[in-house]
């Protein structure tokens, strides 16, 4: 069974907005245009209004509210990291030969930005939106899941999706790695890895290497994680900082960026891979690959994520009575560093 999109027409009103903030209509729409001269706090007002309803305002004036657009929004957390480029590359090939354009937003994992980005989007009603992650702002969700477009999650399947999740299961993946590592030999395991607040799924990977540990009577005798992002440089610092607090023979990584960079570190101390040490990474990037001793790795396909992303969005106007779940997958790439 399937059911339609709620109606345009039935979508909360600027009408709605002002009876719950107590001011009048044309106060929220100069508001929302940011035209308004008003006292912060009749703003504040209308916008806790705006966010418990799920309010969005719509650009699209007069009869060209009622034709179907066909924009395709797209919210990424970063142009910077390898991996969302490649999810933009299947997104941008799976529109070839459609009439829809993506419209893309950047939100530097920042969720309150991701809230003013995913408004600004469904303001001009679009087709669909496709968005990294399960982790939003209430408000957010609300917009979402009240709005008349489908709604992609893209990178995880780990949770139940708002209409569509596209991606793979990181604590199956992390789960997948340490079942590989121990039945290759190793363990004494440790990790190296980055900021869990701005990447909740280098979090369950984690969660899930723990959960294969654990079956096996083992654990992360050491770990080191940097304050920030991931990068090649994050990797190397806090893969010295691991080596000197603690002994290993296996260290995993948050991502592939993180290993190439404890690869540097082990070139350059004198530390030969994999006997002294192993490492394995996360994601499969070109660069693990181009390394003189190839990156021990699990590869996760963005493209695909991109490309399945779109077919899912374009596949009917109709989201399922439950959720619905597309797993790409991940596969273990061998290399020669673990």
């Amino acid at each position: 069974m399937r059911v339609r999109l709620p109606d345009r027409k039935s979508r909360v009103t600027v009408e709605d907005v002002a009876r719950r903030a107590g001011v009048s209509p044309s106060t929220v729409s100069r508001i929302m245009r940011g035209q308004a001269v008003v006292a912060e706090a009749t703003r504040a007002q209308v916008m806790v209004a705006v966010r418990d309803l799920g309010y969005v305002p719509n650009r699209i004036a007069g009869s060209l509210a009622s034709l179907d657009s066909r924009l395709i929004g797209v919210v990424i957390p970063s142009m910077s990291n390898i991996v969302f480029p490649e999810v933009l590359q299947g997104i941008n090939v799976a529109l070839v030969g459609s009439d829809h354009q993506a419209v893309i937003a950047v939100t530097d994992y920042d969720l309150d930005r991701e809230e003013v980005a995913v408004r600004g989007l469904l303001a001009w009603q679009p087709a669909a939106v496709l968005i990294a992650g399960f982790e939003h702002r209430d408000a957010t969700r609300r917009m979402l899941q009240h709005s008349g477009a489908r709604v992609v999650e893209m990178m995880e399947i780990d949770q139940e999706p708002i209409d569509v999740a596209v991606g793979l299961s990181h604590r199956r993946a992390g789960y997948a790695t340490g079942r590989h590592l121990i039945e290759r030999g190793y363990r004494r395991f440790g990790y190296v890895g980055h900021d869990w607040a701005a990447d909740r799924r280098a979090r369950l990977r984690y969660d899930g290497l723990c959960a294969a540990l654990a079956e096996a009577g083992l654990g992360v005798v050491a770990e080191a994680r940097a304050g920030g992002a991931s990068s090649v440089a994050a990797g190397r610092a806090q893969t010295a900082r691991l080596l000197a607090t603690a002994s290993v023979d296996v260290a995993v990584y948050s991502n592939d960026d993180m290993a190439v960079g404890g690869v540097f570190h082990c070139l350059t101390a004198g530390i030969r891979l994999p006997v002294d040490l192993a490492i394995f990474g996360f994601n499969g990037l070109e660069i693990g690959r181009e390394l003189p001793q190839p990156l021990s790795t699990l590869r996760s396909n963005r493209y695909l994520i991109g490309q399945q992303a779109v077919a899912a969005a374009l596949a009917s106007p109709l989201r399922p009575d439950r959720g619905l779940v597309i797993d790409t997958g991940f596969e273990v790439f061998a290399g020669a560093t673990a």
